[in-house]
């Protein structure tokens, strides 16, 4: 895992979004082998449910800074404290079809048992980067998208779980920087918009 080439990214950033939002990618040393931590979204959500996540939300009016807005959601979802969280940088702000600016950040965390909160969580997943980085698990669609055009569509299926989405977008990039992982350079299909997910 080269931290260090998260250290040093300089993020893209998306500066005109009326609304903002951080997530916090956690990285977990277990078993002496590098995991993520993921969440599933609560069903019952109005954005995004039962999608895998990172922990994170919106800006509030008590947060310092975006980092802070990723710490405290992080708290709030998972029981992750702040303390616990060495964050090591920031990935690339995405925009969002909920219309959000996201700004990622990672960081490291303990291998411990995490709580979900019950409004927001469903689940807490701590996938093995070995298996999130092993070709038969990943797969991507190119297709047309009401809001962007012409979208690739990525999708990460371990232990019974499927990332995909905007936490799809995001970890490409993550996994490209931590290891030496890179995104296939073609697609393994095109579809029509309203083709059914490979989920």
């Amino acid at each position: 895992m080269d931290f260090e080439r998260v250290r040093r990214h300089t993020p893209v950033e998306v500066t005109d979004a009326e609304r903002r939002a951080a997530v916090l990618a956690p990285v977990v040393e277990r078993g002496g082998a590098p995991h993520i931590l993921f969440t599933k979204r609560a069903d019952h959500l109005g954005s995004h449910p039962g999608q895998m996540s990172f922990p994170g939300g919106g800006v509030e009016a008590q947060d310092a800074d975006l980092t802070a807005t990723a710490l405290r959601e992080a708290n709030e979802e998972i029981g992750l404290r702040p303390e616990e969280v060495a964050v090591v940088g920031r990935i690339d702000d995405i925009r969002t079809v909920s219309e959000y600016a996201v700004t990622p950040f990672v960081g490291t965390a303990p291998d411990r048992t995490y709580v979900p909160s019950d409004d927001e969580v469903a689940e807490i997943a701590i996938l093995p980067v070995s298996e999130l980085t092993a070709r038969e698990n990943y797969e991507s669609e190119r297709r047309d998208h009401p809001h962007y055009g012409e979208i690739r569509l990525h999708f990460f299926h371990v232990d019974g779980y499927t990332v995909w989405g905007a936490t799809g977008r995001m970890l490409v990039q993550l996994l490209e920087l931590l290891t030496d992982w890179e995104m296939p350079a073609k697609v393994d299909r095109v579809v029509d918009p309203d083709a059914d997910l490979p989920m």
